[in-house]
């Protein structure tokens, strides 16, 4: 990083990897790289890290975030932390793209809990505001899209926008539990997304973005709508078997 001015970190360990879960890659991984920016000189560090890290949360990955962000503001550095919720991409692959890979896809739970999606293309240009607006120093800013949706909600939107007929499967919180405490013991990077799931299914995860977006208006906001479309334009008229729902 010699000669470097800023350094923007967006690495994550939702699910971890078989070397790297979110306490070696989302704490340890920023507190190498913080402590690496601070001796080459770096002025500014940029953290994505995540709605709601805080240091008692049942998940892991926002326990960790949150310690990347107390390292950060201790550092010595000039900081900017980005905290965005669920993004519409992630969530696209793994709620979507089985319906039309498979013609069928799961909802963590009963899918009615509202949740705020954003685009990562609307997180990415908070980054490279707070890149180059000095204003954005020393501020941590909460992002989100313009939408509350359940998973419910959200299927049936990527449902419309590709034409997919796909069935909807509903894991129950009880059942979610219980795989989940199952997993632990063989898979535990399964165990952690069965896991969120459980928390995205009870735990409040709406929010109201438009303070932050009225403060910044020149930064897109973007629709699920929209990303469905372009990123799965092709997609349209894949549908697999006939509309339905079903529980497991």
């Amino acid at each position: 990083m010699a000669g470097t001015r800023t350094v923007v970190s967006a690495i994550q360990g939702f699910a971890g990897t078989k070397d790297g879960i979110p306490a070696t890659i989302d704490r340890d991984g920023n507190r190498n790289l913080i402590r690496a920016a601070h001796e080459a000189g770096v002025e500014h560090l940029v953290l994505v890290s995540v709605k709601d890290a805080s240091p008692n949360h049942p998940a892991g990955l926002m326990r960790m975030k949150y310690a990347a962000e107390q390292d950060l503001r201790a550092s010595g550095l000039a900081w900017t932390i980005i905290r965005p919720t669920a993004y519409m991409e992630t969530w696209c692959e793994v709620l979507g793209r089985p319906l039309l890979v498979k013609g069928k896809t799961q909802v963590f739970g009963r899918g009615r809990n509202p949740i705020n999606w954003v685009s990562a293309t609307d997180v990415a240009e908070f980054v490279v505001r707070a890149i180059v607006d000095p204003a954005m120093r020393g501020e941590m800013i909460e992002v989100g899209g313009p939408e509350n949706l359940t998973m419910t909600a959200f299927v049936d939107k990527f449902r419309t926008e590709t034409g997919s007929s796909g069935t909807v499967g509903h894991i129950p919180p009880v059942a979610m539990r219980l795989l989940g405490v199952a997993m632990g013991l063989v898979n535990p990077a399964m165990a952690r997304q069965i896991q969120m799931g459980v928390i995205m299914d009870a735990r409040p995860q709406a929010f109201d973005a438009s303070e932050t977006r009225q403060r910044y208006p020149s930064i897109p906001v973007t629709s699920l709508d929209e990303v469905v479309r372009r990123d799965f334009a092709a997609a349209r008229g894949m549908a697999h078997g006939s509309p339905s729902v079903g529980h497991v």
